[in-house]
């Protein structure tokens, strides 16, 4: 569990977010963008491979990388911005659910942390109590109880068709709600990442954070069949991701699991993984993975990154460089500046 010096540690976003991993939507592509210039010894080739033919189609291009680039750059200031009107002017449907009671948690998931906590605890006994997925190092278990999914499906959809301003969830997906700004982090993400998910990742995952998670960012997505139907081939800025499945009724759209980013996507076989209601998969965030289209319904995932900033201080895991920091609105992207003094093995506390 965090100590308070943890809370009250300054948080830093890498430079890279204005110049990396920018998604064009229509073609299916990230890609770094620093000058027009740069953008067309870099991409012209392959962007023509993909259907970008003309100056014109290229122009267009360059309109929408520019405005994420501006959108980026605003996003500390918007994002508060939306949080303060948000808690100004919105009333909750169902208040009790931003923060974490254990009645909302399965009975597994409680077993399972019950384990985790023993002192004999091993990572071959706690993979006995998950089932491991065909792709390598995801598990899946029952998170919620399904009443707690369908008041907190409640919670978002009067969010949703409320006038409160809202962001985008993230770079990709059009549509959900970022629940550091509605109010969730504090009372419920916080505790359920310190407090469940950590003595799960700590056997799991301790090459790649598992161990020292101590921010994360929280969202919900939404997938219904007049808004984004899919999510393509992608990895997360996380050490590792929790996606729970909230409902509601929807047919098909299971996730996919590849390799890890590092292995070429020509050397890679896709794994299919069904994701049913209550469930969680937790998988590392560096796991390259997609999402299905649904053919029918509407559906909503909790997507919880959880970050190490004693991981990617050494390596930002978006530009795979040493990040260069700036300064970030609450958990920002994770980073932190480490002085020389402090012991930075990771441990469990």
């Amino acid at each position: 569990m965090a100590n308070e010096a943890d809370r009250r540690c300054q948080f830093y976003v890498c430079k890279c977010f204005t110049t990396d991993n920018i998604f064009l939507e229509d073609y299916r592509l990230h890609v770094r963008f620093v000058s027009e210039q740069q953008l067309r010894l870099d991409y012209h080739i392959l962007l023509k491979k993909l259907g970008c033919d003309t100056e014109e189609q290229f122009e267009d291009v360059l309109n929408k990388i520019l405005q994420e680039v501006d959108r980026r750059r605003r996003l500390s200031v918007t994002s508060a911005e939306r949080a303060a009107a948000i808690k100004d002017m919105y009333q909750p449907l169902h208040p009790h659910v931003y923060y974490l009671q254990e009645s909302y948690l399965s009975t597994k998931l409680k077993q399972i942390v019950e384990y985790c906590r023993s002192s004999g605890a091993t990572e071959d006994g706690l993979s006995d109590l998950l089932e491991e997925e065909a792709a390598p190092r995801v598990y899946h278990f029952p998170v919620f109880e399904k009443s707690f999914c369908e008041e907190l499906v409640e919670e978002m959809e009067h969010f949703e068709q409320s006038s409160a301003p809202k962001g985008r969830p993230n770079t990709m997906n059009h549509y959900g709600i970022l629940l550091n700004e509605l109010g969730f982090d504090e009372g419920f993400i916080t505790p359920l990442r310190e407090q469940y998910l950590q003595p799960l990742t700590s056997l799991l995952y301790p090459d790649c954070g598992g161990r020292c998670l101590d921010s994360h960012k929280a969202f919900v997505v939404k997938y219904d069949m007049n808004e984004d139907l899919d999510l393509s081939y992608h990895y997360d800025n996380a050490e590792v991701t929790l996606n729970v499945s909230l409902g509601k009724d929807f047919t098909e759209g299971n996730l996919y699991f590849g390799d890890m980013r590092q292995v070429p996507v020509s050397e890679t076989e896709c794994s299919e993984v069904e994701h049913r209601v209550t469930e969680g998969l937790l998988h590392r965030g560096q796991h390259m993975h997609g999402a299905l289209p649904i053919s029918s319904g509407v559906r909503w995932n909790l997507i919880i990154w959880m970050r190490a900033s004693q991981e990617r201080n050494k390596l930002c895991p978006m530009c795979n460089r040493k990040p260069s920091l700036e300064e970030g609105e609450g958990f920002a992207d994770g980073f932190t500046k480490q002085s020389k003094d402090i012991n930075t093995s990771c441990v469990l506390t």
